[in-house]
């Protein structure tokens, strides 16, 4: 079966657009809510995260009474002068609290607080972070330089090995991989309370090796297929052939590591769980963006300049002698 991508390349790029559009929303929604593209962790912000199980979730012993309730939360914490403070409950009997950062002191009488009103905690279960907001910063600065350097060197090597065309395409189909990715955060941090942490960076940075690789791949069997090219035999003809030519070795990447990444997810905890996401999602869209994207975009822009040498040409005939 050949699939024709220059055919339908205005889905192609209508599903993109839409997902594009999705993920602008979220991510300005994002801005507007938690003053961040995506919820940020305490990796990024800054402060004190507290992780709390009762002792009857362990045992798996707790009834419906002990489950813990967020408005008394909320209350609680505003005593203390934390009304500001982020908190979500994990299937019903683990609390999970972030506030601004606390010394030793103020966060063992949150704790006793916490297990005198909700019930006692239990010790071995519980997890406690603090990471300043200096650092918190740096770190971010840090992750965004890094995407930034990635996003320059792999223009000028794409430059060097192929076209400054090619990699201006094969760099559009890697925003469009992040952006869409970011999105998906942005709308878990929206609706789940699920924050990023610098793994979520990693994660981006994987996801454009994998994607530009993919890329690379298609991207040779054009040029190649392009070198041969019999007079008569237009570049969407080359583009369509060289991606059925590279098309099952595409899906078997793609499969092959998605398939442990999702049993991380599933089976992984709580660490590595939406790490493993974030690699799944941006695989999937890196296999989709190098097939359907930038293939199809740089087909456009080389029908485009041939139209408009042809119409030089016709104009005056002797560019095509001096050419």
């Amino acid at each position: 079966m050949k699939l024709n991508v220059i055919k339908w390349r205005g889905l192609w790029w209508a599903i993109s657009a839409s997902l594009l559009v999705m993920s602008a929303i979220a991510i300005g929604l994002s801005l507007v809510q938690f003053n961040a593209p995506i919820r940020s962790g305490l990796d990024f912000i800054g402060g004190t995260r507290l992780q709390l199980a009762l002792t009857c979730a362990a045992a798996e012993t707790c009834t419906p009474e002990q489950a813990i309730d967020v408005a008394q939360v909320r209350d609680l914490l505003a005593d203390q002068g934390l009304s500001g403070s982020s908190i979500q409950v994990v299937e019903d009997y683990t609390l999970s609290v972030r506030t601004q950062t606390l010394d030793v002191d103020k966060r063992t009488e949150l704790q006793n607080l916490l297990s005198e009103e909700l019930g006692e905690f239990d010790p071995q279960l519980t997890q406690i972070d603090t990471v300043g907001p200096t650092i918190g910063q740096e770190l971010f600065t840090a992750g965004l330089l890094a995407l930034i350097i990635s996003f320059f060197g792999i223009i000028v090597y794409l430059s060097f090995r192929f076209q400054f065309d090619y990699a201006v395409f094969a760099i559009l189909a890697l925003f469009h991989d992040v952006a869409i990715t970011a999105g998906i955060f942005a709308i878990l941090g929206l609706t789940t309370g699920n924050e990023i942490d610098s793994l979520f960076l990693v994660a981006l940075l994987t996801i454009i090796g994998f994607s530009v690789n993919d890329t690379v791949v298609i991207y040779d069997r054009i040029r190649e297929t392009n070198a041969n090219r019999e007079p008569g035999v237009d570049f969407d003809d080359i583009v369509d052939q060289a991606v059925n030519q590279t098309l099952t070795r595409s899906i078997n990447t793609s499969v092959t590591t998605t398939l442990p990444l999702i049993a991380i997810f599933l089976f992984g905890g709580d660490t590595l769980k939406f790490f493993a996401l974030a690699l799944i999602v941006g695989f999937i869209l890196g296999a989709y963006s190098s097939i359907f994207i930038a293939s199809t975009l740089l087909a456009k822009w080389r029908e485009r300049q041939e139209m408009s040498r042809g119409v030089a040409i016709a104009t005056d005939p002797s560019i095509d002698e001096a050419s």
